[in-house]
C-alpha cells in the first residue's frame, strides 16, 4: 500500500497501479531502491510533515503529475489537511489560509521547480533563511528535488492516476 510521505513504506508503484507503460521497479530495481532511500531519508527532516505534503502537492501541480497529486492529496487529508487549503494551494499567493512559513516554502518550491525561469533569487534565499536554518533549507531543497524526480519518473513512464476517481 502506498502510504505516508518520506519514511513510510512505498510498495511497487506500477504493481499497485498498473496504469503505466513500464514497471520501472522491475526494469531497474536499483534506481527505484535508490530513489526510495532518498525519499525515506527525508522522513528524518525537521520540516513539518504537513508542510512536506503541501510542497509535494504544489510541485506535482506545476509538473502536472496526476499520480503524485492523487497520492499526496490523499496523504495530506489523512494527516488532517483541510479540503479548503488543498483547493486553495494552486492560488496560495492570494489565499489567506497559509502561514508565512508555508508561503516561503511554497515560493522556494516553485522557484526550484521552475528553475529555468530564474531560479532562487538572493532575495528569496534571504527570506527563506530568515525562517529556516541551514539544515532545514537543505531539507527543503532535497524535498523539492525528490518530488520533482518522482514526478518526472511517473510522467516519463506514463503513470496514470490511481483508479479512485475513474468513471464506473
Amino acid at each position: 500500500m502506498l502510504s505516508g510521505s518520506y519514511g513510510a513504506p512505498l510498495e511497487s508503484i506500477s504493481v499497485m497501479v498498473p496504469n503505466s507503460r513500464l514497471n520501472f521497479t522491475e526494469a531497474n530495481p536499483k534506481v527505484y531502491t535508490d530513489m526510495l532511500a532518498f525519499s525515506r531519508s527525508l522522513g528524518r527532516s525537521s520540516i513539518d510533515p504537513s508542510l512536506r505534503e503541501l510542497v509535494n502537492i504544489r510541485v506535482s501541480q506545476i509538473n502536472g503529475c496526476a499520480f503524485c497529486l492523487g497520492m499526496h492529496t490523499r496523504i495530506a487529508r489523512e494527516k488532517g489537511e483541510s479540503e479548503h487549503r488543498l483547493y486553495m494551494l494552486s492560488a496560495w499567493r492570494d489565499a489567506l489560509c497559509f502561514s508565512e512559513l508555508e508561503r516561503l516554502a511554497l515560493e522556494l518550491a516553485e522557484s526550484v521547480t521552475r528553475i529555468a525561469d530564474g531560479g532562487v533569487s538572493d532575495d528569496l534565499y534571504e527570506r527563506v533563511r530568515h525562517v529556516f536554518d541551514a539544515e532545514q533549507y537543505v531539507d527543503l531543497l532535497a524535498m523539492v528535488n525528490v518530488i520533482n524526480s518522482w514526478n518526472r519518473f511517473m510522467i516519463g513512464i506514463g503513470q496514470k492516476e490511481a483508479d479512485e476517481c475513474a468513471p464506473k
